[in-house]
């Protein structure tokens, strides 16, 4: 017979390396509510771990992806744009009317196209 246990709702951060001070602050926010298990990659990374394969896990079994958008995010190229890409596979999955993809914004920017289907939050850096 298999125990119920009482885990915690996993939460991915994805973010730009440019925002990593407010999505520090968002990780020790949702942290501190104690029913919330955050993702970011400066806490769960542990040296010598793969860091596709450890990300990919995390948003595999994370319960919501946080998009963390800002002016600095939307138009930068790289790790951030695969790490979206990802996520938007894994939500493909989801019955229809899941909650999953979550999108924040740090300031007045322009959401990328592939998430304006997604209500966003609005957070003011002075506010997370």
């Amino acid at each position: 017979m298999m125990s119920i246990t009482n885990q915690k709702f996993r939460v991915f951060l994805c973010h730009a390396s440019q925002d990593k001070l407010v999505a520090r602050e968002l990780y020790q926010r949702l942290f501190s509510e104690g029913w919330i298990d955050p993702w970011l990659d400066e806490e769960k990374l542990l040296p010598g771990q793969d860091w596709d394969m450890e990300i990919e896990k995390a948003v595999e079994d994370a319960d919501a992806i946080i998009v963390c958008l800002s002016n600095k995010s939307v138009t930068k190229e790289g790790y951030i744009q695969r790490e979206l890409k990802f996520a938007l596979d894994i939500a493909l999955e989801k019955p229809e009317g899941t909650i999953f993809i979550i999108p924040l914004r740090f300031d007045d920017c322009v959401p990328p196209r592939r998430l304006r289907a997604w209500q966003y939050v609005e957070i003011g850096r002075a506010h997370v």
